[in-house]
């Protein structure tokens, strides 16, 4: 509830702005609320709210246990009139023809699980309308203060657009196909009205022949819950203006018909009187003059949306056509009857033929067993003289017509036809000067009393037109099937690069102890520096599977990507050699980049090698590095946005489309077997991609590629890049370390280079495990724990650990992206990793301390009771 003394009172920090709900939430009463106060909202809902209220996604947090709907202005137009009741109220409430549905999106958020629905139906009301509207949802916990789900945050997306287009798409479809299987323009015109009333519900649905006087014959008619309007009625008796409107060719919509004025009181009280409260009526043409009139009728005032009236409006095109059709293919068959009977007859009769034919609407003619034209209809010449330039006349041959390459086939369908054949083709006819059309040409032989074949129809449709809708169709369906089959193959190749990972991390911190310990005789040392040696390519390997699948581990930070190409331009050169120039080009002023600086060096050196390697006899590389904008649609594969671009051009032998198309898939490579993994630009691809960028590639073939990094800015403004001399900085082990891995060998081995470094070393094998260490009485100096845990992550467990003990200092291990919750501030160390690389990220967060008592290697399932005081 909203008071008027609330105005006044100071609005909390968090809901300035915030919208117009942020302003409602201010001036609300929520003493009453299961959320109390205002000023007594924890922590994290209010800083929930705070994100929640600013964004432009229609966002819904569901609070306690009672799940109190608070919401941002995106989700009031959502809902529409059902705000700003829905504000502060328990869901239940809220949505009570939901209970079901909203018992199950609680119980999973606040269980700690996330959820998705696609396209769910609700009803709406808006601006005083009930609309159905459909969504899709995603849902997830919101935790309090202790890292326990308090709430649920739903990330909605309106979809009744897609949704309608979609049933309505199925619908035309469907009634297509049926209306393709009837024979009577009765059935046809019945079947549409039935199939179109049930789909918009309406109360009387009718398809119409109109005269050019103005009289519409209703033969059949869908009703429900009204009576039939079968018969004979005049257009002219719902007054001048409707009768205007008619002739304008727009569909005639009236909501209520009581208060139309455009309707006369003699047709007010005749429609009422036959339960018309609302309706639309869709005039059909043939050329310029009336031929149908579809007609949508409501019993009580109705509003019809647009989609609504534009499905009426393709139905009754589709019923006309298909009524057409009808009655072609009964001209057909009657002027089958009447040709087998009369074509042995004289000229006169033949006239006859061409009038029947001249009734058909669509291009057809008839031939003799000479192959000459005895009868053609206006449309047959109209499209003759459109694709050839002249038009035919009565006995000429008709295959000698046609353009030299296209008589001999045609002669032969002329010739398959006459011999009794029915069959259909489909031919490109035309000339190149005027157009070529693509055709489906039916032929139908007619026969004489005895059976011998005396002519045969040529009936012939332009489908270039449905051809081309079918090409852009499947053209759109593989490039959808292209980019499910790239992300399908990201998503398999970060989850094999983690568990890699893992792998590789014993095996390198294990062989880098028995290198650093040089133990054994000199063939030992050298198989075990092979080893090692392997091992760290595999290590690039994983990185760079990472890097395509987006799940490398950045450090975005603001970059002056200007310094950056600067300082390595002499690398650069010595890398592709000296038969190839580099050109940089460095705008001034640039603004900072967001990038991982590392990456992005490896990136320039990756494109740098592909650029030579396209370049065996020499040529020109050169490096530009510029600020772009993108707009909506400009740039494909690349969000709008304003970014600092980093192009590599070369002047080699350049590719064609199909190699364009799949240049950044993993693994595909045109350098040859054994020379080139195929993935440094699926990586490039991957950290553009992961930085929230794109990577363009423009390639033309024999005059070079150049490939494109878009780079967002960064918010705050870049630093220095400090290079620091190998072992500069080593922690010297002194304190003991928390360790935590659910991996026993990659605990296993980092423990063994922990203790190797000096420190005590506590294994716990999960975050929980870590947590009743610590409430035991173990106070560790340093927290080096896994990211990608079951039941807590590394970064929760810092967190959890950083409030009851303020002065541990954590150093996070991951081999993977997933670091949702991850504070930038917090450490990172990257696997794998050899010793000398964990000393020196302990050594980065400070970590020295007096030395404690010896308990490395203690676990949880062998401390002892007296070990509760230790540290």
């Amino acid at each position: 509830m909203v008071t008027d003394d609330q105005t006044s009172l100071n609005v909390p920090p968090f809901l300035n702005g915030g919208g117009d709900c942020a302003d409602l939430i201010a001036r609300m009463d929520w003493s009453a609320s299961p959320l109390g106060p205002v000023q007594s909202w924890s922590v994290s809902l209010t800083m929930s709210l705070a994100m929640l209220l600013r964004s432009a996604v229609p966002l819904l947090l569901l609070w306690g246990e009672d799940g109190v709907m608070i919401y941002n202005d995106a989700y009031a137009a959502l809902v529409g009139d059902g705000h700003p009741a829905l504000l502060g109220a328990k869901v239940s409430d809220g949505w009570p023809e939901h209970s079901d549905f909203n018992d199950k999106l609680m119980a999973l958020g606040l269980g700690g699980r996330t959820s998705h629905f696609s396209d769910l139906p609700l009803t709406i009301q808006r601006e005083g309308q009930e609309t159905r509207a459909w969504v899709n949802l995603d849902s997830s916990p919101v935790t309090d203060e202790h890292g326990q789900p308090a709430g649920v945050l739903c990330i909605l997306a309106e979809t009744t657009e897609r949704v309608l287009a979609e049933r309505r798409a199925a619908f035309l479809l469907n009634l297509a196909d049926k209306l393709r299987a009837l024979e009577t323009p009765a059935e046809i015109m019945a079947l549409a009205a039935q199939r179109l009333g049930q789909e918009l519900s309406a109360s009387r649905v009718f398809y119409a022949e109109i005269t050019t006087r103005g009289w519409m014959t209703v033969e059949r008619d869908y009703t429900r819950g009204v009576s039939s309007i079968v018969g004979r009625h005049s257009l002219e008796s719902f007054g001048p203006d409707l009768l205007a409107a008619y002739r304008d060719g727009a569909p005639v919509v009236v909501t209520n018909v009581g208060a139309d004025e455009r309707l006369s009181e003699g047709a007010r009280s005749g429609l009422q009187a036959r339960q018309v409260g609302a309706f639309v009526d869709v005039v059909l043409f043939q050329e310029e003059q009336w031929v149908g009139l579809l007609a949508v009728q409501s019993a009580a005032p109705r509003i019809w949306s647009p989609e609504e009236e534009a499905l009426i409006q393709n139905v009754g095109e589709r019923a006309r056509a298909a009524v057409e059709r009808s009655r072609a293919e009964l001209a057909l068959r009657e002027m089958k009857d009447t040709l087998e009977q009369q074509v042995v007859e004289r000229t006169a009769e033949l006239r006859r033929y061409h009038e029947i034919v001249e009734a058909i609407t669509s291009p057809i003619c008839a031939f003799d067993t000479d192959y000459r034209i005895i009868a053609f209809n206006k449309a047959h010449n109209e499209d003759f003289r459109r694709i050839y330039g002249f038009e035919t006349r009565i006995g000429d041959v008709f295959c000698d017509l046609f353009l030299p390459d296209q008589r001999v086939a045609m002669r032969a369908l002329m010739t398959r036809a006459l011999t009794g054949e029915h069959f259909t083709v489909t031919e490109a006819l035309g000339s190149p000067d005027l157009g070529v059309s693509t055709w489906e040409i039916s032929y139908t032989p007619l026969c004489d009393a005895t059976g011998r074949v005396i002519a045969a129809f040529h009936h012939a449709t332009d489908i270039s037109e449905r051809l081309s809708a079918a090409a852009d169709l499947e053209t759109a369906q593989e490039a959808l099937r292209q980019s499910q089959k790239v992300e399908a193959m990201g998503n398999l190749t970060g989850g094999v690069a983690h568990d890699f990972n893992n792998l590789l991390t014993p095996i390198i911190g294990s062989l880098d102890m028995l290198m650093r310990k040089g133990s054994g005789t000199a063939r030992e040392k050298r198989l075990i520096d092979g080893a090692l040696q392997s091992a760290e390519r595999a290590k690039t390997l994983v990185q760079r599977l990472l890097a395509f699948a987006r799940r490398q581990p950045l450090q975005a930070t603001a970059v002056d990507l200007g310094q950056l190409v600067d300082g390595m331009t002499d690398l650069v050169g010595s890398t592709v050699g000296p038969t190839i120039a580099v050109e940089v080009d460095i705008a001034t002023g640039l603004p900072p980049a967001k990038a991982d600086a590392n990456q992005l060096e490896m990136a320039l050196l990756n494109l740098s090698v592909n650029a030579r390697d396209a370049m065996p006899t020499g040529g020109t590389l050169s490096i530009a590095v510029k600020p772009r904008s993108v707009t909506s649609q400009q740039m494909p594969g690349v969000p709008a946005g304003d970014y600092v671009c980093l192009s590599v051009r070369d002047t080699g032998m350049g590719m064609d489309e199909a190699t364009r198309q799949r240049a950044i898939e993993p693994f595909f490579s045109t350098k040859g077997v054994g020379k080139g993994t195929g993935l440094g630009l699926s990586m490039v691809h991957g950290l553009a991609a992961q930085l929230g960028g794109g990577l363009t590639i423009e390639s033309t073939l024999g005059q070079g590629t150049e490939i494109t990094l878009w780079l967002p800015l960064s918010d705050v403004a870049a630093t220095a890049k400090i290079f620091l001399a190998p072992n500069s900085a080593k922690a010297q082990g002194v304190g003991t370390v928390l360790l935590v891995d659910d991996e026993d060998l990659v605990r296993m081995s980092t423990a063994d280079m922990l203790a190797d470094l000096g420190y005590g070393v506590v294994e716990a094998s999960s975050g929980a495990q870590a947590l009743e260490l610590v409430q035991a009485g173990l106070r560790p100096d340093l927290l080096v724990t896994d990211h990608l845990m079951a039941g807590m992550s590394g970064a929760q467990l810092a967190r959890e650990l950083q409030g009851k003990l303020p002065e541990l200092r954590s150093l996070i291990v991951s081999g993977y992206a997933e670091v949702e919750g991850l504070d930038v501030e917090v450490a990172r160390l990257t696997k794998p990793f050899r010793s000398e690389e964990l000393s020196t990220s302990l050594a980065a967060i400070g970590a020295r301390v007096p030395v404690p008592p010896d308990i490395s290697g203690m676990r949880l399932a062998d401390r002892s009771p007296d070990a509760t005081e230790v540290g």
